[in-house]
């Protein structure tokens, strides 16, 4: 594979931050919900969530790490409005090779989310790129809510 590996390895550093402009609110938890298929109560009902030792309802868990949910960033030209590096490999597509999340507390609709994404590494391996990247989701408060940790795989186009 061709690979512009040393400029991308360049990138190794680079930071970007979207910071939601207003609090999630409760028809947003609500809305994840539904759309993925989560009956839980705690998402939705404040007596229920408070019988379970939470001040309000709280998030369904990967929301906060939907960033086209509340960061509002435009379609990208393939209809993406999520975070993307748009780092462009010649000769290459890439595949997403996984996220690994850690949730650190519950997210309540109260919440104003910042999202910080890094790049932490730039590997070759068996003829693929790996680009590994890390984002930190914090409140308003600049409490820890979560982190990614994913993977993107450039794999050569035969």
């Amino acid at each position: 594979m061709n690979l512009p590996i040393e400029e991308i390895r360049a990138l190794v550093g680079r930071e970007v931050a979207y910071t939601a402009p207003e609090p999630l609110g409760r028809a947003a938890l609500r809305y994840f919900a539904l759309a993925v298929g989560d009956d839980n109560p705690l998402y939705t009902d404040a007596g229920h969530a408070r019988a379970h030792g939470y001040r309000d309802v709280v998030a369904p868990p990967t929301l906060i790490c939907e960033t086209n949910q509340y960061a509002g960033l435009p379609m990208d030209a393939d209809g993406y409005a999520g975070h993307s590096w748009h780092i462009d490999v010649p000769g290459a597509r890439l595949v997403r090779g996984g996220n690994d999340y850690t949730f650190h507390q519950p997210v309540h609709p109260d919440d104003v989310i910042t999202a910080t994404w890094r790049i932490e590494d730039v590997e070759e391996k068996a003829g693929k790129l790996f680009v590994t990247s890390r984002a930190t989701y914090t409140n308003q408060r600049g409490e820890l809510l979560a982190v990614n940790e994913e993977t993107l795989i450039y794999v050569e186009i035969p």
